[in-house]
């Protein structure tokens, strides 16, 4: 019986995850999306505003050298937008790679941190926030809008949408061992687990894509208009995946 019992293919249950599983999971823990969307942007918006206002500002963010390598990136004299002097010649196979590596890196440092009653978790979103936030309005004030601005918007919905999925993920574990209930706190994460697992997982997949993008569009030669019509595909899909993928179907939680 164990020989010739029916396994489901791996390739349909990746499919039926990425069609229902996880889109359904983050509807039904919107809450914890909602509130790490919220220490995400909040912070992003407010050190944009001031960097772009006092572009010194900048400096209480990222050393010297950090911001000249910035500067670098975005310089429309730049071969390779996006791209320090240091990896300027490197493929885009090996851009690919190291896209992977940090983007992962951040998604689980977001997660993992909510074991730590959430602390690690919202360090690390108000961190990210205030970090992109700063870059954002520093680079804009310098007047490289039309490098920085199409460069970063291919990739962003999916990077920055799995960024806030890390953290929501992170915040359900940071639930289970805060306020456990009538549950044990080992109990209570193990409840959690399930869902939590889901959306990290989802957003693993997301960083990859995010560094497909990156590695191989945001940084093309194509014209800007073209970026920006693209970037508008990418964040109408990801909004509309959310919304509807998986409604209405019976699978459990």
């Amino acid at each position: 019986k164990h020989i010739y019992k029916y396994h489901s293919p791996i390739l349909s249950k990746v499919i039926e995850f990425i069609a229902i599983g996880f889109p359904k999971a983050l509807r039904q823990n919107f809450i914890y999306f909602g509130i790490a969307f919220s220490v995400f942007l909040l912070p992003a918006l407010l050190t944009g505003y001031f960097c772009y206002q006092k572009h010194e500002l900048i400096y209480t963010i990222l050393d010297d050298g950090k911001v000249a390598q910035i500067e670098y990136m975005y310089d429309p004299s730049n071969r390779k937008i996006g791209r320090i002097e240091s990896r300027g010649s490197d493929t885009n196979v090996a851009m690919f790679g190291f896209y992977i590596k940090n983007n992962i890196g951040i998604g689980f440092r977001t997660f993992a941190g909510g074991i730590l009653a959430g602390i690690g978790t919202i360090f690390f979103l108000l961190y990210n926030g205030i970090l992109l936030g700063g870059i954002s309005g520093y680079v804009t004030r310098l007047g490289f809008s039309e490098t920085f601005w199409p460069f970063v918007s291919g990739h962003g919905a999916f990077e920055l949408t799995a960024i806030v999925i890390s953290g929501a993920s992170g915040l359900m574990l940071a639930h289970a061992v805060i306020a456990p209930g009538n549950r044990k706190r080992i109990q209570a994460l193990k409840h959690m687990a399930p869902d939590a697992l889901k959306l990290i997982t989802g957003a693993g997949l997301m960083f990859f894509i995010a560094a497909f993008i990156e590695a191989f569009w945001s940084s093309s030669s194509a014209a800007v208009f073209v970026k920006y019509i693209i970037a508008a595909v990418f964040w109408v899909f990801v909004i509309m995946y959310f919304l509807f993928a998986g409604a209405g179907t019976g699978v459990k939680r």
